[in-house]
């Protein structure tokens, strides 16, 4: 196929899966998303995709090797298996595919590499929880071990310091394990018994500290537990002395003896009286190890850093990395909640990385000041906020390079898929099921589960305008033209117009409810399809049905329609291309469901998405047989596939909360020429006056300080020109000094060369003497006194060069002085200079800043006064708030007594149908027995007429008798069926009589339900008109009237009666309805008792019936044998009769003969 799309960029993080997170290197992160594993790098913001494998039932774990170049991923199927990447390739290329061999191994929940990378441990899951070890490069498994004795293991590590050493965690488990001769041998386990241990890590080769679901930390060293302590401790003010975590060191006593909770000993540093705190909610879900100690999440957004001290097995807490609120959510502080569910630092230990249990990634910078100065740290974004749910829409505009989706997680988000950045982002009360972008990109259409808004993209926010009263809008879809929208209600199409949002259109038809909608190229047309199987095409100017396919064994999901309007494409089970009301081409979806759909603009590829989360591409027109190209793409549902307006990109969203971007590359078609994106934005007035306030107030205050900044620079000047002449006085001191200095120094030198004249002029006077004494010895010594004359050479010229050296360096610096004293005195004095020029004019702006801080004052108090008088209107209005709020329990007691009311009839009505639903079982074996019994008549019949009409050619009298027996039993069976005949008419009369009893429980059913559905919608008009009066609660006056309203609306006239009467009356109602319904019962079950007895008499009298049948059936073989013999006998004795003779009987025979029917009267003529 010449279309081909390739994966570009992709929104989400998978949940659920172990170790979701790594480092690659400094700059690059590995994480699961979808059906894929992706690199991402944090500086220049792209992605490269790691596809899973096909056929697979989604990630398990992850792990990255020590030497950060192999990753590991374990996938479900139909045999679990572990992929092994090589991670130098761009792309990832495959390396290894690993399984548990033949034993019996489930799922891989968590797997390590090795410190040496060679080796690979992965952890299945129950009830066997194996555990495999594999030499992984060559695929063979070492050794296979049950790591728990049936309790459940959360994780396996190695040891970082030995390949043979293994750990694993899991509830009420701390391990280890070594591998010796080929096999792995468990040690005794760590007394951790009743202890939910959740994660665990090694801080040295003897040491592992494990965090438990009660925020404790526990101290393992060599298979033994040293200590346990709340690492939730609070480490007081940082840079003074932080709390010491060591053996010495407890703040309750630790566990006992029998490792089943605290011991009874405190330990020092402990009370006698002290105990755990309770750490609801503070659980320990990560840990990692680093060169410095440890870190470790402390309960729902709190990452605490833990360092080595100088005292052996020792750790200080010394700083807490907090996750931020979300201002963008109704709920900012439902951020700062989520539980921790990975650690991973870089390489460089610069950047510490996280992923939540709700899908967001974090991330912070390590090397910060505000981390170094041991202030309060947030964690940022890693890129950006991610849906945490289903993604049930989304829309893409033409003028802008945006993308809008919604999600069960009750947000709406606006993409930028150029930048790949997330634009605009806002979390509302209710759960958003549709979206839909204007073409111009400034507006944008969200159906919630309540109303239908109509909204506006600002700068900053997502702002609503309008509210149109549609409840559960699956889907709500702008025209090409911008000028209307339509919006589904069930299974009624809406048509309104953009500008006065009037209802021009409403599309009546479907039977089911409409699951899509589509405009033509032009907006003349709007194609819908719905789960009632039908396809439908309306004229969006008139409202008529154009063309229609109801298929009512189809349920669609997904409809598109090509750009000339003839053609249909519409998915489901399969994929359907319609012309002319007529289905064209049918594309089945190979045991899956086809889930979303979308054309090209060019319209030559159909774009679909599966139940399964792949992506198929099929050309237009479908081909005859399978012929698709499949993209592994998301681990859930394909929810939505929108292609943008210039055929270049391809968009998924699926189930798993996850939006994929798809480069299309198509060799074929030509590329027009790019479109050019518009900048505008929209900005309310009163935010532009509010920002150009604020500019205007940031100009004042930036002028503030540069005066208050040029004036502290005045001051600086002097106290600088003070520090100045204080530095040259003591530079003139130091100066002098040094030339002191040198001369000392260059005396010091004449003097050692004087001296070391002195010495040369003794020693060449000792050498004259001792020349006649040394003649002698001459030729033995002449060597060492070579060399010793070349060392005092040396030593001279050596000497010569220090001396002169010396003298040149005095003279820099003396004339490096100088330059340097007159430099620094020429710029001092034009400081002092300019000082005094600025002096004059700071006096005049001090005066102006006196006038400012004086009007400033009396802002402040004007602004304290009105602070004071909102303080008491507050109280008061907290006064009425709290009065409507005990009258508004009153009401959702009342409602909740009528709910239980209605659920008390439905549980009534639900019974009826049950015992409907067994009637109807009974009437159906019934059928199926009259049936069957139909059927076995049907071939005897026609045997009894064969037999006959062959008795009636027997014209002896031994076949005479014969037939006489046969006919008196045929009469007997005859009159048998009769009775049967009638047995059947009285069954099928009872049959519609409970038929008829059955339509007449459905009718009242109906009107049940009927009076169901009236009640909560009445209750739903309730609550919508409490909502309301609910938004008027600063209003006292509008509130009253309001509720006024409501009481006229709700409340009738006969309903005001005295409490106690009309108490007396539901008791008497409820005590007679009870009787009524317990006699029905009581009734009910005679009946059925007496219908079950006639079933029984009538399953016999059935039974006689086919042990008559059976009967029947002998007789007719002795007869068919009896025919034969006769037939040889009459050929015996037709030589010896006449023919005269044989006629005559016959007719004798006849004439006394009964006869069965009238219409069936012997007329046998024997001839010669």
């Amino acid at each position: 196929m010449a279309t081909v799309a390739q994966s570009n960029f992709i929104f989400g993080l998978r949940r659920g899966v172990t170790n979701n997170l790594c480092f690659l290197d400094d700059q690059t992160v590995v994480f699961p998303s979808g059906n894929n594993c992706i690199r991402y790098n944090i500086d220049q913001k792209w992605q490269k995709f790691i596809p899973g494998t096909e056929r697979s039932l989604g990630l398990q774990a992850m792990a990255l090797s020590a030497n950060r170049r192999y990753l590991a991923v374990s996938e479900s199927g139909e045999k679990p298996t572990i992929t092994v990447y090589d991670l130098t390739h761009e792309q990832g290329r495959k390396r290894k595919l690993l399984t548990a061999g033949d034993g019996p191994a489930g799922e891989f929940l968590c797997m390590a590499f090795s410190p040496n990378s060679k080796y690979l441990v992965g952890q299945s899951g129950g009830p066997t929880w194996t555990l495999v070890l594999w030499l992984w490069e060559r695929q063979k498994v070492l050794a296979t071990v049950s790591s728990s004795d049936g309790d459940p293991v959360s994780q396996v590590s190695f040891n970082p310091l030995d390949d043979t050493q293994l750990c694993v965690s899991g509830p009420g488990l701390v391990c280890l394990l070594n591998y010796r001769e080929g096999v792995l041998k468990r040690q005794s386990p760590a007394k951790v018994k009743g202890v939910a241990v959740l994660c665990h890590a090694w801080v040295s080769g003897t040491r592992v500290v494990a965090g438990t679901d009660q925020g404790r930390l526990l101290m393992v060293e060599s298979g033994e537990l040293r200590w346990d302590l709340d690492a939730s401790i609070t480490p007081g003010t940082l840079g003074t002395r932080p709390h010491q975590i060591s053996s010495r060191f407890i703040l309750y006593p630790p566990l006992s003896s029998n490792g089943e909770g605290p011991g009874t000993t405190p330990t020092s540093g402990a009370g006698p009286g002290a105990t755990p705190p309770s750490g609801e909610g503070r659980g320990v879900t990560a840990i990692l190890a680093y060169s410095k100690g440890f870190m470790c999440s402390v309960g729902p957004g709190t990452v605490c850093v833990f360092e080595n001290t100088e005292e052996m097995d020792s750790y200080r807490k010394t700083r807490e990395l907090l996750i931020p609120p979300d201002p963008c959510t109704y709920e900012p502080g439902r951020a700062q909640q989520q539980q921790v569910a990975t650690l991973c630092l870089s390489p460089g230990e610069d950047t510490l990385a996280l992923s939540t249990q709700q899908g967001q990634l974090y991330a912070i910078n390590l090397i910060s000041t505000e981390i170094s100065r041991g202030e309060p740290a947030h964690f940022e974004f890693l890129s950006s906020s991610f849906h945490t749910k289903s993604i049930t829409g989304l829309s893409v505009c033409i003028r802008k390079p945006l993308v809008a989706s919604c999600s069960l997680d009750r947000s709406v988000r606006v993409w930028n898929y150029d930048t790949n950045v997330l634009e605009l982002y806002k979390e509302f009360q209710e759960e958003a099921l549709s979206v839909s972008l204007h073409p111009s990109g400034l507006f944008l259409l969200v159906g919630f589960t309540d109303k239908l808004r109509v909204m506006n993209l600002l700068i900053d926010d997502i702002r609503t305008v309008k509210e149109l009263t549609l409840r559960g809008c699956p889907e709500c879809v702008f025209s090409h033209g911008g000028h209307l929208f339509a919006a589904i209600n069930g299974n009624v199409i809406h048509i309104y117009s953009v500008t006065t949002f009037d209802n021009m259109l409403t599309l009546k038809g479907h039977n089911g409810k409409v699951s899509a909608v589509a405009w033509s190229a032009d907006d003349s047309r709007l194609v819908s399809c719905g789960t009632d199987g039908a396809v439908y095409e309306w004229n969006a100017h008139s409202g008529k049905r154009e063309s229609e396919n109801v298929l009512k064994s189809c349920v669609y999901a997904g409809v598109a329609v090509s750009s000339d309007a003839r053609t249909i494409f519409a998915a489901g089970t399969s994929l359907k291309e319609i012309q002319d009301s007529q289905v064209l081409r049918e594309l089945s979806g190979d045991d899956v469901t086809y889930t979303a759909l979308a054309l090209s603009r060019s319209g030559k590829v159909i774009f679909t998405g599966t139940s399964s989360g792949t992506v198929r591409v099929v050309r237009n027109p479908l081909p005859l047989q399978q012929d698709w190209t499949e993209y592994q793409a998301h681990c859930g549902p394909v929810t939505k596939v929108l292609v943008t307006f210039d055929d270049q990109l391809l968009l998924t969203a699926s189930g798993d909360g996850s939006l994929m971007v798809w480069r299309i590359l198509d060799k074929e078609s030509r590329r027009d020429k790019e479109l050019s994106y518009t900048e505008e934005i929209l900005i309310t007035k009163t935010d532009l006056e509010e920002k150009n306030q604020n500019m205007q107030e940031l100009k004042t205050r930036v002028e503030e300080l540069r005066m208050e900044k040029e004036y502290q620079l005045r001051l600086s000047d002097s106290r600088y020109n003070e520090k100045i002449k204080e530095l040259s006085d003591t530079f003139i001191l130091e100066i002098q000094a040094l030339k002191a200095k040198n001369q000392v120094d260059s005396q010091k030198l004449l003097l050692e060369y004087s001296k070391n004249l002195e010495q040369q002029r003794q020693s060449t006077a000792q050498q004259e003497e001792n020349e006649a004494r040394l003649e002698a010895l001459e030729q033995s010594h002449a060597r060492a006194l070579g060399e010793l004359r070349l060392s005092y050479q040396e030593q001279l010229q050596h000497t010569s060069q220090h001396q002169q050296a010396a003298l040149e360096s005095r003279r820099q610096a003396e004339e490096d002085s100088e330059l340097e004293v007159q430099t620094v005195q020429q710029d001092y004095e034009e400081r002092l200079y300019r000082g005094g020029e600025s002096y004059l004019t700071l006096k005049g702006e001090a005066g102006i800043m006196r006038k400012q801080l004086d009007s400033l004052r009396r802002e402040v108090e004007e602004r304290c006064e009105d602070i004071e008088r909102l303080k008491k209107e507050a109280g008061r209005l907290q006064g009425v708030i709290r009065s409507l709020e005990t009258d508004i329990l009153g009401l959702k007691k009342e409602i909740s007594e009528r709910v239980e009311t209605i659920q008390d009839k439905e549980r009534v009505i639900c019974d009826q149908g049950k015992k409907n639903q067994e009637l109807e079982k009974i009437n159906f074996l019934r059928n199926s027995m009259l049936e069957e019994q139909k059927k076995s008549m049907a071939p005897r019949d026609s045997a009894i007429t064969e037999m006959k009409a062959q008795i009636q050619e027997v014209v002896f009298d031994v076949v005479v008798v014969v037939v006489d027996v046969v006919l008196v039993m045929v009469m007997q069976m005859e009159a048998e069926l009769k009775l049967f005949h009638e047995e059947n008419t009285q069954l099928e009369l009872h049959v519609s009589d409970l038929k008829l009893k059955l339509r007449a429980t459905a009718k009242e059913r109906n009107k049940e339900m009927q009076k169901v559905k009236q009640s909560e919608g009445l209750v739903r008009r309730f609550q919508v008109d409490l909502h309301r009066c609910a938004a008027l609660l600063q209003e006292p006056g509008q509130l009253k009237k309001a509720v006024q309203e409501m009481y006229g609306c709700y409340i009738r006239p006969g309903d005001v009666v005295e409490i106690v009467g009309v108490d007396e009356d539901i008791q008497r109602e409820w005590a007679r309805q009870r009787d009524h319904l317990e006699k029905t019962v009581s009734s009910l079950k005679v009946q059925q008792a007496k219908d079950s007895e006639q079933q029984q008499q009538k399953n016999l009298k059935l039974m006689r019936v086919s042990s008559l049948n059976r009967s029947l059936t002998l007789t007719l073989t002795l007869t068919l044998t009896l025919n034969l013999t006769l037939t040889l006998t009459l050929t015996l004795l037709l030589a010896r009769l006449l023919p005269g003779e044989l006629n005559e009987r016959i007719g004798r025979w006849c004439a006394s003969a009964p006869r069965v029917h009238d219409h069936q009267e012997p007329n046998v003529v024997i001839k010669t």
